[in-house]
């Protein structure tokens, strides 16, 4: 095979850079874009096996969504890649009128390719499990089990609250009902109950649905066994045309399996094994903490090796221009003498219970202004919204793979024509994503392995 094994879109920046990390763990070669990568760009960086573009529609309207993703759809429906993985949140959480899941398969999907498009339901080492068609997910790592809709967090989601279990009914909302599923029944009765579910699910009739948008099948996942069954249905099912699947890095999982049965990928390693570890920080260390969650709340409020600024999240989203750059030259004056900050929304009382849109790129526009003030080794951004922002503020054209901050925070490098953004470190977490003291593992390096 030549070329790019798969090609991923990212609805945001920690979930595509989680896709970035699980793909080169399991030994592809692969590169995070932040925008549609032009020839030149292609022909510099040389052979890649994965590509992925992020992009923020996650926080977006549907209208806004298709501007952003059909110039990615364009480039990808000429590139011939197999796979084209969109990227989801492994808790799905999403609405008709932000994030909408419908309106990105609609745009991404085109006629020429598979006349399905496969729902991977769950990601079981994040703790994200599909069983009879319903979610469940762990709060915070190793915590306890809830339906989705019982989530402590997700069912309270500030923008896309998690009030529906069932996958099929969620997305239906979002005009992309799956019109099939492959249950537990048929994974335990192989490839062929297997086929016999996608077949069923395509229909005997026309390959597409009246509206001429592709069938969909939801995949339960309890297990990798369950992925690895998964990817195999995938490429069976392919007929020579590029599938659409939709999922969180559970798909890239998946194919990583298929790879690896069928030799393409022979040099691949278990991504739990590869992991590369992140040495300590050789500077000071920011942090810029957005996030809303009681995980990251937990995590700002356990960190120890950091100097504190308060951010006032009303001025922020306001646009109080003189607010945030009187913060900015704070807070680059102590990274400058060689101090870590740790700046968050939450540091000077409990969180504000709902998020003003305008406060994620506020974040980043302050990201931007500290980075102006001083050079930083590290930089950490808590929050999907909020790291989407960061970095797009920033504007590099690309995100390598470092390594990982504990079980599922990735750290990725910034490929930038300015010099200040180059080569900067990055983690972006995710507001449900990792271990109570991963910030100042950030700093220290994650000598826990």
């Amino acid at each position: 095979m030549s070329g790019p094994y798969i090609a991923w879109v990212g609805d945001d920046f920690t979930g595509a850079s989680d896709t970035l990390a699980t793909l080169a763990t399991g030994g592809a070669r692969a590169l995070l874009f932040l925008d549609v990568p032009t020839p030149a760009r292609l022909a510099a960086v040389g052979p890649l096996e994965a590509v992925g573009v992020a992009t923020a529609v996650r926080s977006m309207a549907p209208a806004a969504m298709r501007e952003v993703l059909a110039p990615i759809a364009d480039w990808l429906a000429g590139s011939g890649v197999p796979v084209v993985h969109y990227k989801v949140c492994s808790t799905w959480d999403s609405a008709p009128g932000t994030g909408n899941i419908g309106e990105a398969v609609r745009t991404l999907w085109r006629p020429a390719y598979a006349p399905w498009v496969p729902l991977v339901g769950g990601q079981p080492s994040l703790g994200r499990w599909c069983a009879h068609g319903q979610l469940f997910a762990q709060a915070g790592a190793g915590g306890p089990v809830y339906r989705i809709d019982r989530h402590p967090t997700m069912s309270r989601h500030p923008v896309t609250p998690m009030g529906e279990a069932r996958l099929a009914v969620h997305l239906a909302a979002q005009g992309c009902a799956p019109v099939a599923r492959v249950d537990l029944a048929a994974f335990a009765g192989g490839a062929p109950a297997i086929d016999a579910a996608i077949v069923a699910g395509m229909g005997t009739g026309a390959p597409e649905h009246a509206t001429g948008a592709p069938h969909t099948v939801l995949f339960d996942t309890l297990s990798a066994a369950d992925l690895a069954a998964t990817g195999a249905a995938i490429a069976r099912h392919a007929h020579g045309r590029t599938v659409l699947a939709v999922g969180a890095s559970s798909v890239a999982q998946a194919m990583l399996a298929r790879w690896r049965a069928s030799g393409v990928l022979a040099a691949a390693v278990e991504p739990s094994v590869a992991r590369a570890a992140v040495a300590p920080a050789r500077g000071p260390v920011f942090v810029l903490a957005g996030s809303l969650s009681p995980l990251s709340a937990r995590q700002v409020a356990q960190a120890r090796a950091y100097e504190r600024v308060a951010l006032d999240a009303g001025r922020l989203a306001a646009g109080d221009a003189g607010y945030l750059e009187a913060t900015a030259r704070a807070i680059g004056a102590r990274l400058a003498q060689g101090a870590h900050v740790l700046a968050g929304t939450s540091i000077a009382g409990p969180a504000p219970r709902g998020a003003d849109p305008a406060l994620a790129p506020a974040c980043g526009a302050l990201l931007a202004a500290v980075l102006g003030q001083a050079r930083c080794a590290r930089v950490g951004v808590v929050g999907g919204d909020t790291s989407s922002r960061a970095v797009q503020a920033l504007a590099p054209w690309a995100l390598g793979w470092v390594g990982r901050v504990g079980a599922s925070s990735p750290v990725v490098r910034a490929h930038a024509d300015d010099p200040a953004v180059d080569g900067l470190e990055l983690m972006l977490k995710g507001g449900q994503m990792g271990e109570d003291d991963v910030l100042d593992r950030l700093v220290s390096g994650d000598a826990h392995r």
